[in-house]
Formats: structure tokens, sequence, C-alpha cells
């Protein structure tokens, strides 16, 4: 199908999986060079290998998200590849769940290096790249409704992802003149393998998830690639913005539907 997305080059970190592997397919299914990545050459691989299927090139490339070396070589091997960089999405990201007072400081520390500090690094490299085309861009982070939220046990991931919202607005507002949108994306409950280890290790009952849900119903993976895709297009005038697909969770102010 034809799509604004034809020819550009789209990195997405931490898109081995999940929501992450998701998105990455949308880009190639409308005709976008698509950057896979992952800590993991072979994770990276394998991912590339099923979203070849989609139109659009793709191709792996490991990296680690709190190392800004190694995502400054992400960087280059891209524009080496594709001549360009023009959107880029912060997606790799980690959860460690625990009671605040037993949370070891390098448990708190990994959290947000990889999501905060590592959605920092990627923003700044590919908005450096950005300016230096002088084309304009899109940033893209994947944040969560738990970003807005106080939550037991996910003290540094809630935390991290409010600092995302609050990286996103102020990069949006830094580099408007140079034509680049910067937006999150805060999904709510997504059926991923993050949420269904996240059931597994807390047993939360997923049908509490669903009746607390407006929509009635966990997100798809699917349902978030497309907002990525809408932020990506540029066909709207937002920047500094935090899209929730969320199923109406964070506008239901109190209690449950049964």
């Amino acid at each position: 199908m034809s799509s604004t997305l034809d020819d550009q080059t789209v990195v997405v970190t931490g898109s081995s999986s999940g929501i992450g592997r998701g998105i990455a397919r949308e880009f190639a299914s409308r005709n976008a060079n698509v950057v896979v990545n992952s800590r993991s050459q072979e994770r990276a691989d394998d991912a590339a290998d099923e979203i070849a299927d989609e139109t659009g090139s793709v191709v792996p490339i490991e990296a680690d998200v709190t190392d800004a070396d190694s995502l400054q070589s992400l960087v280059d091997r891209t524009v080496s590849e594709f001549d360009s960089l023009d959107v880029w999405v912060n997606n790799a990201g980690i959860n460690i769940r625990g009671p605040a007072e037993e949370m070891s400081l390098d448990d708190w520390q990994r959290v947000i290096d990889v999501n905060l500090t590592g959605s920092f690094i990627g923003a700044k490299l590919a908005g450096k790249r950005m300016i230096e085309q002088g084309t304009g861009g899109s940033i893209i982070n994947v944040s969560s409704m738990m970003g807005e939220q106080g939550q037991t046990g996910r003290t540094p991931y809630n935390t991290s992802k409010g600092g995302v919202n609050n990286l996103t607005r102020c990069l949006a507002i830094e580099w408007a003149e140079h034509d680049i949108q910067v937006n999150a994306i805060a999904p709510g409950y997504i059926q991923t393998e993050m949420v269904s280890d996240a059931r597994d290790q807390i047993g939360f009952d997923e049908k509490d998830v669903v009746d607390r849900t407006p929509l009635g119903r966990f997100g798809t993976v699917e349902e978030v690639a497309n907002c990525a895709a809408f932020l990506a297009e540029k066909e709207h005038f937002m920047t500094g913005e935090i899209l929730h697909p969320d199923g109406g969770w964070l506008s239901f102010g109190w209690g449950s539907k049964s």
C-alpha cells in the first residue's frame, strides 16, 4: 500500500520481540527501510528474518541502548546502509519489580539506565543526525500509562516512564525548529511476553484488568504499532504529545465495570 513512509529509514530499538517487533513489522509493511535492534545479534537476526516477509528492507543490528558508543555505531551503520535516518523509535525497556524498601540501587539504576537514559541517548544521537540532514524527522518514545500512575512494587519502572514523558516534551520543544516531531506512546495492558511474565511472577488476575478497562479487553501489539506509524507519518500537527492506547484506563477514574 502507498505510504508516506515509503523509503523512509526507521530504527526501532529493542525490536526483537513484543511491541518493538510489532512496530518494526508495521513499518516494513508500509515500505519503510527498517533496522531491527537487540542486544543479541541472534535475536535481531531472528526478528529480521520474520519481518522480511513484509515489504521494505529489513536489517538487523546489535546494540546496547545503555552504551552511547554502541548506539552511535547503530546510527552510523544505519546511515551507511540506507543513506538517511528519518524515524527513531525508543522502544527498549525493562521492568524489575519489588518493594521500594528492598530494591537494590543496582536494580533501580538498571531500570533507569535502560528505560530513561537509553531513551535520552538514542534520541540525542538520532536528533543530531536528523538536524545534520536538514530534512526533519520523527522520534517516538515508547512509554507506559504507568508513567502517570503510582503502583505498588513498580517504583523504578513507573518513575522511569514518567521521565520518558517529560523527556518527550522537552525534546519536542527544543527540536521543533528543525521539523523534528517528538512524541510518545504510553500503552496500557497489551498482550505481550512482558505482560505474561508479570502475570506469572506476581499472579495478577487478567479478569481484574479487563474489568478495569472500559473497552473490556487487553490491547494488541498491532494497535500500538498503528499508533507508532501514525506518529511517524507526520500527517498531524502534534509534537510533545503522549498517546495512550490503554482502552480508556486513564480516563476511568475509579472502580471496576463489574
